[in-house]
C-alpha cells in the first residue's frame, strides 16, 4: 500500500473504502471485506448513521485497531455538543480515530472546529480534518485555527481538479480527499477515450485509471462500494504507474465544474438535522 505523510507525520493510506449511502448492513460487510484483502483505510460519518455498523466490520476483519487508519466526521448538530466526540468514539468501538473532521461549514462549525482540537491534544483524534470547506469558509478557518488541519475532503475528479483550493493547501501541507472520484456514476467522465487507451495499455479498466490519477495526483480515494468484486478492482490499482504525459493529457479534461452545488438554505438545513444514530 502506497502512503501520503500528513502534515503532522502520520501516514495515512492512499486508497480506502468509502461508506456513504451504505446500509448498516452494507457498511458492515464492505469494510469487513475490504479490509481482508488489503485495504487499511475505512472512511464513515456521524451521518452516514452506519459507525456502528463499520466497527463491527472492523473487528470482525481480523486487523488489530493499529493497523486500520480509521475517518469519521462530526455532523453539524453534534457541534455544541460536549461528549460528541466520545459518543462518536462509543459507536464506532474504538478508543481513537486516526482522522476526525467537521463534515460541513454549517451552524457554529468553529465550535465544531475546536472540538476537534481538544481531541487532537488529548488523543482520541491522530489527525483532523475539515470537509466540504471551500472558498470563503477555509478562508475565515485560517485565521481562526490554533492546530492546523490535516486534511480536507472534497469533491474531486478529472473534470473538477480543486486547482484554486490547492494553492491553500499545498501552502499549509493540507492533504486532499477526494470524493465523487469517479464523476458521481456520470457516465461522461468515465467513458472520455484517453481512460479507455489508458486502460489498453495498461491492462486496467477506465475507473482503475481514474483512481490511479487521484492517487498520482497526491490526493486519497474512498470509493465506496457494497460490490465485493468493485472493492477489489478499487483497490488494484497501484501496480502500474502513469507517465507524465499521461497526466499532462488528462490535464486537459479539467472543466473547473463539479457536480455537488451546495446552496447556504442546504447549510441551514444541514445544522437543524439530527442523525437518528444507530442503537447499541
Amino acid at each position: 500500500m502506497e502512503h501520503v505523510t500528513l502534515n503532522n507525520g502520520v501516514k495515512c493510506p492512499v486508497v480506502g473504502i468509502g461508506t456513504f449511502m451504505l446500509s448498516p448492513a452494507d457498511a458492515e460487510n464492505s469494510v469487513r471485506e475490504a479490509l481482508k484483502m488489503g485495504y487499511t483505510l475505512v472512511d464513515t460519518a456521524n451521518a452516514y448513521v452506519n459507525e456502528r455498523a463499520c466497527g463491527r466490520g472492523i473487528k470482525d476483519s481480523g486487523l488489530k485497531r493499529e493497523e486500520v487508519f480509521l475517518s469519521t466526521k462530526l455532523w453539524p448538530s453534534e457541534y455544541e455538543n460536549d461528549n460528541a466526540v466520545d459518543e462518536t468514539l462509543e459507536r464506532l468501538g474504538v478508543d481513537y480515530v486516526d482522522l476526525l473532521y467537521i463534515h460541513q461549514p454549517a451552524g457554529n462549525w468553529l465550535a465544531g472546529y475546536r472540538q476537534l482540537e481538544k481531541a487532537y491534544k488529548e488523543g482520541k483524534a491522530k489527525s483532523i480534518g475539515i470537509s466540504n470547506f471551500e472558498g470563503k469558509y477555509i478562508e475565515e478557518l485560517q485565521t481562526k485555527w490554533e492546530i492546523l488541519p490535516q486534511f480536507i475532503q472534497v469533491e474531486a475528479h478529472p473534470y473538477f481538479t480543486q486547482k484554486e483550493l490547492r494553492e491553500t493547501l499545498d501552502k499549509y501541507d493540507i492533504k486532499l480527499m477526494s470524493w465523487y472520484p469517479l464523476g458521481h456514476g456520470d457516465k461522461s467522465l468515465i467513458n472520455e477515450p484517453v481512460f479507455a487507451e489508458l486502460g489498453k495499455k495498461y491492462g486496467k479498466s477506465s475507473a482503475q485509471v481514474i483512481l490511479r490519477w487521484h492517487t498520482q495526483m497526491g490526493f486519497v480515494v474512498i470509493p465506496g462500494s457494497k460490490n465485493v468484486d468493485h472493492i477489489k478492482d478499487n483497490l488494484n490499482i497501484l501496480d502500474f504507474k502513469l507517465t507524465d504525459e499521461e497526466m499532462a493529457e488528462i490535464a486537459k479534461l479539467d472543466k473547473n465544474e463539479r457536480y455537488y452545488h451546495r446552496t447556504d438554505e442546504q447549510l441551514v438545513q444541514f445544522a437543524g438535522w439530527k442523525p437518528d444514530f444507530e442503537k447499541a
